[in-house]
């Protein structure tokens, strides 16, 4: 179980509790590995080892990919489709309030529709504490948005995926960063009655854990390329 009495009865942060313990380096309860809510709702946790990157590099990241291409040197085997960005991702400026819809598959999941709408992260993690953690070193860089699968994607008035929700955290080390990452899928499990089954879980832990793999062999070097990053290109001879 991942609940959090902590936490304010705000449906946007009850589903992923004690996300907060993200913010800290010491190991967690659920590194890696699925969960289920008692409302039957999946979490999903997942630790991946970005050898050679930053967490700016992957803020900057999301300011920039916005074509197929770009998704297949994330994952060229899940990443089947870049459909769009809305009018608020302004590119090399900010995602934060802009929708992606994109076709990807979850590991052994065959490719599905994926809507994926961008927040601040201040709105899931506890804003002191995380400024505090981003002052003190301890986070690099938050990602935070609301996440929907397959073809009928229920939105909110914001269009919202109201279902799954997504916050991945990066923290800088000597060999690079750590990204963890936790997902929740299924929250309107208790309105529909259709629980997820594990699969989906584990299929998605295996995507998430894979594309971040990949990308770390190459994000460095397209960091880098981008004239605005030159200050910050190691010199290797």
């Amino acid at each position: 179980m991942i609940e959090n009495a902590k936490l304010p009865p705000d449906p946007a942060r009850a589903g992923i509790a004690y996300i907060d313990d993200l913010l800290q380096p010491a190991p967690l309860r659920l590194e890696t590995g699925i969960s289920r809510l008692e409302s039957g709702a999946l979490v999903v946790a997942v630790r991946t080892d970005l050898h050679g990157c930053k967490g700016r590099m992957l803020d900057w990241w999301f300011k920039q990919f916005d074509t197929t291409q770009h998704l297949s040197w994330w994952h060229p085997l899940d990443h089947v489709e870049h459909r769009g960005w809305d009018r608020h991702w302004r590119k090399g400026e900010s995602y934060i309030g802009a929708t992606i819809r994109a076709v990807e598959a979850l590991g052994e999941v065959p490719p599905v529709s994926a809507v994926i709408k961008f927040h601040d992260p201040a709105e899931i993690l506890a804003p002191d504490a995380y400024r505090k953690a981003m002052t003190d070193g301890q986070v690099s860089a938050a990602v935070y948005a609301r996440i929907g699968f397959g073809e009928d994607v229920v939105l909110d008035a914001n269009g919202d995926p109201t279902d799954g929700q997504m916050v991945h955290v990066a923290r800088d080390t000597s060999y690079g960063a750590v990204l963890r990452s936790r997902f929740i899928l299924g929250q309107n499990t208790s309105a529909t009655g259709h629980e997820l089954p594990d699969a989906i879980g584990f299929g998605l832990l295996q995507h998430c854990y894979t594309e971040f793999s990949y990308l770390s062999k190459v994000l460095p070097s397209l960091y880098w390329g981008d004239r605005a990053n030159r200050g910050d290109v190691p010199l290797l001879w």
